[in-house]
Formats: C-alpha cells, structure tokens, sequence
C-alpha cells in the first residue's frame, strides 16, 4: 500500500471493506462445504439403514460420528484463524491509523519549519541590502570627510563632527553585522531541524 493509498480514506476503506467480504466469503464457503458434507453423510446413514444389517449400522454411525467430530474440529480450528485474522487486521488498521497522524504531524512541522526559513531568508536578504546601502553610505561619508577636511577654515571643529558622525554609522554598522550573523545561525539551526523532519518523512514513507 502506498504513502497516498494510507492518506486516502477512501481507499483505506475500500480496503477493509474488501478485507471484511473476504473474510464472510471465506466462512459462507465453509459452512457451505461442511453443510454440504454433512447433508451428504446423512444421505448416506439413509441410504444405509435402508439396506444394512444392525452391525453395518453400527459401523457406519461410528464412522459418521468420528467424521462429524473430525469436522467439528476442522470448523473450530477455521473459525479460530479467522478470528485471528480478524484481530490483527483491526490490529493493524490501528497502527496505519497511528502512521497516518505521525506523517501528517511531521509534514505541517517540516511545512512551518520551510515557511519560517523562507521568512528568515527574506529578512536576511533585506539586512544584508542594509549593509550595502550603509557601506555605501560609509563610502560616501569618507570622501565627504575627505573633501571637509582640505576645504574647511575650521578643521578642528569639522573635523570632531565628521568623526562623531562616522563613528556613530560604524556603530550601527557593527550592530547590524552582528545581527545578520545571529539570523544566519538560526537559519542554519532550522534548516538542520527541517533535515531532521524530512528523514523522519522519509522513514515513516518506508
């Protein structure tokens, strides 16, 4: 039976309902066969008293009793097997029952592991934009520092402020480099769980 074939209700209830008639066939052709044994050794035990003597008579009921209790026996034993039949079917619709609630629990984790890496990859992407437009920023700052610092009467003073400036966008800049490294390793821890939760789809589809 196929992974599809155990999602399907549908299928996994034509399939027991195949099991169940199978299993009625099966008892309906027993009855049938021992019934038709049965109406066939009491035939005989007419046919017999009809024509045998007292002591054929009494042969032929002990040979119709021991093949009465031989088949009696034969009929418990079948109605035994099938009843073990019956138990490790319900048994294992059960279990495929159990599988089926495992499979669909690790595809929504593994389904919300991918749609949070995808949202973390989103973010990732729009922080490393961020530090590109601050390092061209930063670029920009430079030469604008540069260009302050040989045209202005008042170096000193500019030059303070450049620096304050320049140090205050190297701190966000270092803050946001720190950031992208912690949003890069939970990308990497979730992409582990989402290999974890892939294998155990894998196993449970074995």
């Amino acid at each position: 039976i196929s992974v599809t074939s155990v999602e399907d209700p549908v299928i996994m209830s034509k399939i027991r309902q195949n099991l169940r008639e199978k299993h009625a066939r099966h008892i309906a052709d027993l009855r049938a066969y021992y019934d038709s044994e049965i109406r066939s050794l009491k035939e005989q035990l007419e046919s017999s008293h009809k024509t045998a003597s007292s002591e054929d008579l009494k042969k032929i009921n002990q040979n119709l009793a021991d093949r009465c209790d031989q088949l009696d026996v034969a009929l418990n034993e079948a109605s035994a097997r099938i009843k073990a039949l019956e138990n490790k079917n319900n048994m294992l619709e059960k279990q495929v029952a159990d599988w089926r609630e495992r499979f669909c629990a690790v595809s929504n984790t593994s389904k919300a592991l991918q749609e949070r890496i995808e949202e973390m990859r989103t973010n990732n992407k729009e922080k490393d934009n961020t530090i590109s437009r601050l390092k061209s920023r930063l670029r920009d700052l430079e030469e604008a520092f540069e260009k302050a610092y040989k045209l202005s009467d008042n170096k000193n003073t500019r030059l303070k402020e450049e620096n304050k400036m320049f140090q205050n966008l190297l701190g966000e800049y270092e803050s946001l480099g720190k950031e992208h490294e912690r949003v890069k390793d939970t990308l990497n821890a979730t992409e582990n769980k989402l290999l974890d939760a892939n294998s155990q789809i894998s196993d449970l589809k074995r």
